[in-house]
């Protein structure tokens, strides 16, 4: 930890952050804080559970506690609990890893949590989501009851992810992993925060997202608003999970830079918006919120924590420009202050 710090601190870079301004960036970071190691999703949409448990991560190490998150236990719980609805409504419910953010919650408030190091695996997402499809539709024409369903289902993703063990152990203490959920976070402290004038602000609205298959809803606030709530969550020591895109010309995790092609124009909201209606911005991505920084020209930036895996020049950090942010970024997720 204290090697990449070191690195972000004064980090000098060869990238073009737009076709206006290319050569060299110096990025000075003012604040980064605390994380758990970063982290390799693999193959598969499951960045929104990367990026949502790193934030829980970072906010428990705000308070002095320090926990490490599976991820594989919730993709597995919410995978397990998606075939028994496809069963049910006969085939009208996919089986996919993709999602929002506020699902996380959710997931853990039903499924519960358990330790990184207690339950791992590098399965391949894409395929086992195609495989538990199939499963269910056979089950459909077999009518097979919801019992044996759940036994099938149970020796697929035993075999594919990995076998759960029955509870968690942690600093001598046992719990059920619904307990170990409740003793790191309380969902209800979490508050999901958009920007888009096609719904009102100040109100709770269920943005109509082809992952946001719970129809969870985000609070809709002003882009400056939605700014300010998240450096001051940032300067508190707190994670933000950031949902948006980043197949837009910018964005890339070999330099570790996302900005945009003119930094010097600042991003409005009717620019957000009709980048939003017009499909140009997408929910396509997910990543924390980690810290503060600016570059040699006093320019801000967010500090990232990707789940790509380290292979780039800030071991999986990236630094993303205020004016990227504010184009694309769909939500946020981030403690309520």
């Amino acid at each position: 930890m204290k090697t990449l710090v070191a690195v972000l601190i004064a980090a000098v870079v060869m990238v073009s952050c737009g076709r206006t301004t290319p050569g060299r960036r110096v990025f000075t970071v003012e604040r980064i804080n605390g994380m758990t190691p970063v982290k390799d999703q693999g193959r598969g949409s499951l960045c929104w559970v990367y990026a949502m448990l790193a934030t829980i991560e970072t906010d428990r190490l705000a308070i002095g506690d320090s926990v490490n998150l599976s991820p594989a236990y919730v993709a597995r719980s919410v995978l397990g609990g998606l075939v028994e609805q496809r069963y049910l409504t006969q085939g009208e419910v996919d089986v996919r890893a993709d999602g929002v953010a506020p699902m996380l919650l959710s997931a853990l408030a039903e499924y519960g949590a358990m330790p990184y190091d207690a339950y791992r695996s590098e399965c391949n997402y894409d395929v086992l989501c195609r495989k538990l499809n199939v499963l269910a539709d056979q089950a459909v024409r077999q009518r097979v009851g919801i019992k044996r369903l759940r036994d099938k289902t149970a020796y697929v993703l035993d075999t594919a992810v990995n076998p759960v063990p029955r509870r968690v152990w942690m600093y001598g203490m046992e719990y059920s992993m619904q307990e170990f959920a409740r003793s790191v976070c309380s969902p209800a402290d979490y508050v999901a925060v958009t920007s888009y004038t096609h719904e009102p602000f100040y109100e709770n609205v269920a943005l109509d997202l082809p992952a946001n298959r719970e129809g969870c809803k985000f609070y809709n606030v002003p882009v400056d608003t939605l700014v300010s709530r998240v450096e001051k969550a940032l300067r508190l020591g707190n994670g933000v999970c950031w949902e948006g895109d980043v197949t837009n010309d910018g964005f890339s995790f070999e330099d570790g830079v996302a900005c945009l092609d003119n930094e010097g124009v600042t991003v409005t909201q009717d620019m957000r918006q009709r980048a939003f209606e017009r499909f140009s911005v997408t929910d396509d991505h997910s990543m924390e919120l980690v810290g503060l920084a600016r570059d040699q020209a006093g320019r801000r930036y967010f500090v990232c924590k990707n789940s790509w895996g380290t292979d780039n020049p800030y071991g999986g950090l990236m630094y993303m420009s205020l004016g990227y942010f504010r184009l694309n970024t769909v939500a946020v997720v981030m403690k309520k202050i």
